[in-house]
């Protein structure tokens, strides 16, 4: 057995430059070990459609608003606002409230100072 730290990474690390770490990534220790990046769920908002074609037109939408998404094949994940989930499901949207790992797609102007 061993025992389980729920840590969050500014305890265990100190990078020289910003790095982006997934689910499901892992850090190498200097003793050889492995700690796996686990993401800690929140609440959110899955978005779903009728059709792929559908689909895009509610990124469109949530992407006109500036909201962060976590976009997959068939699904977006965005955070909890009940007002966004209102005006989602009048436009034809399936949305149901989740608990997930959320990790949002980086902005067209990620990484540069504005």
């Amino acid at each position: 057995d061993y025992a389980r730290y729920f840590l969050t990474i500014r305890d265990i690390v100190d990078f020289a430059e910003t790095v982006h770490l997934r689910d499901g990534d892992g850090l190498k220790l200097e003793t050889g070990d492995i700690v796996q990046v686990v993401a800690q769920p929140e609440a959110l908002m899955e978005v779903r459609a009728g059709s792929p074609e559908a689909l895009l037109k509610l990124a469109w939408h949530i992407g006109n608003r500036h909201l962060s998404a976590m976009i997959e094949a068939d699904r977006i994940l965005i955070r909890r606002d009940h007002v966004i989930g209102h005006m989602l499901e009048h436009l034809g949207a399936t949305v149901t409230e989740v608990e997930a790992a959320f990790d949002p797609e980086g902005g067209a102007y990620h990484g540069h100072a504005h």
